[in-house]
């Protein structure tokens, strides 16, 4: 059938509003977080097959490997002076190769004894001079107020720790089998001894002590990629988004199960770090340049962070979002999340800016008396002046899967961390974008509290 000229124009002008509505929707949209990539790289992270991911260990290695080849695949720039995604670093272990101890003139069984030592060689009487000092713990006492001083002596001690602590005794040892890395070589000048054994009842105590120890070097990494800025005005200033992928690795077996998979702790904060890298590779437009870093021994002592800060200009660092711990709803609810160290700056307050009128929130950090601004890599940082601070929603005071081997991947709401992923993405974009710098932290806000 033929269409009368006035019948055409009046189908075409009701066909054009449709046709320009059509032709708007093609626009692509602002890129989201990637939900796939979040659970992808958390499962990954939290298998069985990287057996829990400790520094130095085969399953750490093979962490790095793939967050390397996550970087590789979202064609990021390498840290300058890096040639490859992984910056390399040595850390040091020293192990007890031989202990010959008495008490009192009896020897004790090399179970009941726990050196802490990096010195090749001990030879201690208790008639040094000067004198290695005694420490003795009975019935009554407490071991903990004197844990600092075992872990890290400020001079050489032996501990006299009666056997009502054994449970004590066992918690140092299982301290001493994961935490003996460090990054400098020779190590700290004093050492410590815990002997488990009944107290003479006079106090006095006399003692001999024998031992040697070996060094091994192990080469740990830190993984590290970098989006530059579009802005020459703003691209020397960087942006540090960060996470640590390493965890305790093996511990004694619960139902069958010794691998302490790390899932909230932290695979998903790094999970996190790799969907934002993402996220803002898709944007393109990020006037400052943006890090990305997935540290290597903060279990150990944040030998990661440590290690890094040393390789770069903190002056030009603006920011640090530290993201520890956001796998399960916080206790301010769904699409929230909170900050460590509020009162230190104002970059809590400028990422609460950039969420009004959205549905997501953040809140200054619930838990004051956990200290939790001192636990995380970001503390590292703030020490030298960066505004830097953990971005978290983990209820530590009532979390029975923290170190343990039930932090596996069911234990997480994958849709709630993937939308903290998100709000982090949207609270950071002032910063990102340079139109929003914190203030600097002053050294003196960054003193942990004395135990």
């Amino acid at each position: 059938m033929r269409k009368s000229p006035l019948v055409v124009l009046f189908l075409f002008l009701v066909a054009s509003p449709l046709f320009a509505q059509k032709k708007r929707a093609t626009v692509p949209a602002a890129p989201e977080v990637s939900a796939a990539t979040v659970e992808r790289v958390v499962k990954t992270l939290a298998s069985d097959e990287l057996r829990g991911r400790a520094s130095g260990t085969p399953g750490g290695l093979k962490a790095a490997q793939f967050l390397a080849a996550e970087f590789q695949r979202l064609d990021l720039a390498m840290l300058p002076g890096l040639s490859s995604y992984e910056q390399v670093f040595p850390a040091y272990e020293s192990k007890v190769a031989a202990l010959f101890v008495t008490l009192n003139g009896t020897p004790v069984a090399k179970e009941k004894v726990l050196l802490n030592s990096a010195q090749p060689h001990l030879n201690w009487t208790d008639a040094d001079e000067p004198a290695t000092r005694t420490l003795i713990v009975g019935p009554q006492d407490k071991l903990q107020p004197h844990m600092r001083s075992i872990v890290r002596p400020r001079e050489n001690l032996v501990v006299i720790l009666d056997p009502v602590h054994e449970k004590d005794f066992k918690k140092v040892a299982d301290y001493l089998s994961h935490g003996t890395l460090r990054l400098d070589k020779a190590g700290n000048a004093f050492s410590s001894l815990v002997i488990l054994a009944t107290p003479p009842t006079d106090g006095k105590v006399k003692f001999r002590v024998a031992g040697n120890t070996t060094l091994r070097t192990v080469e740990l990494r830190n993984v590290v990629a970098v989006l530059p800025g579009k802005d020459p005005a703003y691209a020397t200033e960087q942006v540090l988004f960060s996470a640590h992928y390493d965890h305790i690795g093996i511990l004694p077996a619960v139902a069958g199960d010794s691998i302490a998979n790390g899932a909230d702790d932290d695979a998903s904060g790094t999970a996190a770090v790799v969907a934002l890298a993402e996220y803002f590779k898709k944007r393109n437009d990020n006037a400052r340049t943006l890090v990305f870093v997935a540290f290597a021994a903060e279990e150990i002592g944040g030998f990661g962070s440590q290690y890094f800060s040393r390789q770069l200009d903190a002056a030009k660092v603006v920011a640090m979002f530290n993201i520890e711990m956001i796998g399960k709803v916080s206790k301010f609810g769904p699409n929230a999340a909170f900050i460590t160290g509020f009162e230190k700056s104002d970059f809590g307050k400028l990422l609460q800016s950039n969420l009004v009128g959205t549905q997501f929130r953040i809140e200054p950090d619930p838990y004051p008396e956990q200290n939790l601004f001192y636990r995380s890599d970001n503390a590292t940082l703030a020490r030298l002046g960066v505004p830097a601070h953990s971005i978290s929603t983990d209820q530590i005071p009532t979390d029975k899967l923290y170190h343990t081997v039930d932090d596996e991947v069911e234990s997480l709401d994958l849709v709630n961390m993937t939308a903290v992923t998100a709000g982090i993405a949207r609270a950071a974009a002032g910063i990102v974008a340079a139109r929003q710098t914190p203030t600097r932290i002053a050294p003196e806000q960054v003193a942990p509290p004395k135990p």
